[in-house]
C-alpha cells in the first residue's frame, strides 16, 4: 500500500474525510499528493492544498483520478452524489468505501446500476487523533479489498470486520457511543465540582480516570466487573456510589440510549 500508484478520492471534506486523509499521510502509507479531497466550499479546505493534498469541488474529476473512492457525505446527501458520479464509476477500476450511516452496499450498487465493489465503514470522531473504533462490512468486496480497507482504517485507530446487518448497531455503539462516554465524563466532572474541585481540574481528573478505566480493560483483556471488584471493598465508598447510581438507573439509561440510537441510525437514509 502506498508504494503503488494508488490514489484515493475522498468525496466530502468534513471531519471524518479530513481525519482519514491526515491519518493515511501521518502513517506514511500515502503521500498527500495521492489523495484528492472534494468539498463544495473550497475555501474551507484551502489550507490542505498548501500541505500537498489535491482539492477540488468536482466529484466527477476526483473519481476519474482515483482507484479508491471514499463516500464521506451524510446519508441524506448520498443519492445526489451517487447520481453525479454514476457515469464515471468503473467496476473494473474502483473500490468504493462508504461511511454513510444506514446505507447498505446494495443501496449503492442499485443506485449506480453497476456491480462495483463497496465496503461500508463506520469510524467515530476519535479518528481525528488516530483512536477510532471503526467497523467495516461488505457483501461483494474481495478479501484483498477488505484487507486493503482494514489497513486504511488501521492508520487511524482499530478496525474490526462485522456482518453488514450489524452496521447500524455499530453506529450506535461506536459512533454515537463517543458522545455517551463523553456525557458520562462530563457528569463525573460536575460531581467533582460539587465536592470541591475547580471545573478544569475536575474535568481533567474525570477524563484521565475514564481513560485509565478503558485502558485497564483493553490491556488486561478483563471484564469490567473483574476490575470493579478490585476497587469495591465491603461497606466501602465505591460500592455505595455504584449502588446509588444503579438505583437511579445508570446502566439501564445507557442501554436504552444505545438501543434508541440504533433504531434511529437505521432510518437516516431514504432510498427514493
Amino acid at each position: 500500500m502506498g508504494t503503488q500508484n494508488e490514489s484515493i478520492a475522498i468525496l466530502g471534506g468534513g471531519n471524518i474525510g479530513l481525519s482519514l486523509a491526515k491519518g493515511l499521510v501521518k502513517s506514511g502509507k500515502y503521500e498527500a499528493g495521492q489523495i484528492i479531497i472534494t468539498r463544495r466550499n473550497l475555501r474551507a479546505i484551502a489550507e490542505l492544498a498548501e500541505e500537498g493534498y489535491q482539492i477540488t469541488d468536482d466529484n466527477v474529476k476526483a473519481v476519474r483520478y482515483a482507484s479508491i473512492v471514499v463516500l464521506a457525505v451524510l446519508p441524506q446527501q448520498l443519492n445526489i452524489l451517487l447520481d453525479a458520479i454514476q457515469e464515471v464509476v468503473d467496476p473494473a477500476k474502483h473500490l468504493l468505501i462508504s461511511v454513510a450511516s444506514g446505507v447498505n452496499v446494495s443501496d449503492i450498487t442499485n443506485r449506480l446500476g453497476k456491480d462495483v465493489q463497496v465496503v461500508r465503514a463506520m469510524p467515530n470522531t476519535a479518528i481525528a487523533i488516530q483512536e477510532s473504533m471503526t467497523c467495516i462490512a461488505s457483501q461483494n468486496a474481495s478479501s484483498e479489498n477488505i484487507t486493503k480497507v482494514i489497513e486504511l482504517f488501521n492508520t487511524v485507530g482499530e478496525t474490526v470486520q462485522i456482518h453488514e446487518e450489524l452496521m447500524t448497531s455499530a453506529t450506535a455503539l461506536c459512533a454515537c457511543g463517543i458522545a455517551f462516554f463523553l456525557r458520562a465524563i462530563r457528569a463525573a466532572s460536575q460531581g467533582g465540582i460539587e465536592i470541591g474541585f475547580h471545573a478544569a481540574e475536575a474535568l481533567h481528573m474525570a477524563a484521565q480516570t475514564a481513560k485509565g478505566a478503558a485502558e485497564l480493560l483493553l490491556t488486561n483483556k478483563s471484564h469490567p466487573e473483574n476490575e470493579i471488584d478490585k476497587v469495591t471493598s465491603p461497606k466501602g465508598c465505591t460500592i455505595a456510589g455504584l449502588n446509588e447510581m444503579e438505583h437511579s438507573g445508570f446502566s439501564s439509561a445507557l442501554i436504552k440510549g444505545i438501543r434508541q440510537s440504533s433504531i434511529k441510525a437505521g432510518n437516516l437514509y431514504v432510498n427514493d
